[in-house]
């Protein structure tokens, strides 16, 4: 479920205090819209510099993923904004990151932005995956695989983002991942194989042109073909439960594009 969001301007006088010794007086705040996981979302700007600015309350449910996103920063150079400071101040627990240029990346057909998502992609797969504690997609994926024979298929030690929603690539010169709540060590193919289920969803591709997409990620060379099909079908059911009976519209979209690429795959 989404977090309930305020404005930055509501948070405790003290946090926007201990902000403030880092960034220096506040001048204008943007708040930010996208985006699901965070309480408090926004860019905020100063005198000479600019930051965005996301937390939620130190006792959230999730404030794993706040501090999992605080320590796979640094091994992300150049595929992520920049964390420029971490702050903890009156029960909220704030991240502060280097403000990218850019807009979010456009997964249509023909969409000038497909190649240096793909090359984004390829550029993630060469950095070695930290010896840090990571979700491992065969335990995420377990309640969703058709069988547990179907676990072996999604294990690794690749770094994984996992959420491709075309509002977490900005893109410039070149594209770059945002949103590291839900990293993830696994097969070194799943990012190319979440990003099939997004293209689809943005309208447009068909599973194997979106999959035509995915071959330009190295790593999906060496997906075995019955491994793609079970993790389809593991993101099909996923999806069928998030949406639930009655999908909103944004939801029904990820719903329908997963389901069709499971059907296509079993049908090879």
């Amino acid at each position: 479920m989404p977090t309930s969001r305020i404005a930055f301007q509501e948070l405790p006088p003290a946090v926007i205090a201990a902000v403030e010794k880092r960034t220096g007086p506040i001048l204008k705040v943007e708040p930010a819209n996208e985006g699901f996981n965070s309480e408090v979302a926004a860019r905020v700007f100063t005198e000479t510099e600019s930051c965005f600015i996301k937390g939620m309350r130190a006792d959230h449910r999730r404030i794993w993923t706040q501090r999992r996103e605080a320590e796979v920063n640094q091994f992300l150079t150049g595929l992520t904004p920049e964390l420029l400071w971490h702050t903890e101040e009156a029960g909220w627990n704030l991240l502060g990151f280097e403000l990218l240029e850019g807009h979010h990346a456009d997964y249509s057909p023909g969409s000038p932005d497909l190649p240096k998502v793909a090359d984004l992609l390829r550029r993630l797969g060469e950095i070695p995956c930290p010896e840090i504690e990571l979700r491992q997609a065969e335990q995420r994926l377990e309640g969703y695989a058709a069988s547990a024979k179907d676990l072996d298929f999604f294990a690794g030690n690749a770094l994984l983002h996992t959420d491709l929603n075309n509002a977490n690539v900005l893109v410039d010169d070149s594209a770059r991942l945002v949103d590291w709540a839900w990293a993830t060590r696994g097969a070194p193919w799943l990012d190319a194989g979440y990003w099939v289920i997004w293209l689809m969803a943005a309208g447009g591709h068909t599973p194997d042109s979106a999959e035509q997409w995915a071959s330009h990620v190295p790593a999906w060379s060496a997906a075995p073909s019955a491994g793609v099909t079970a993790f389809a079908v593991a993101n099909a059911a996923m999806w069928q439960e998030i949406g639930g009976e009655d999908p909103d519209p944004w939801t029904a979209r990820l719903v329908t594009a997963a389901r069709n690429w499971a059907t296509y795959r079993k049908s090879l």
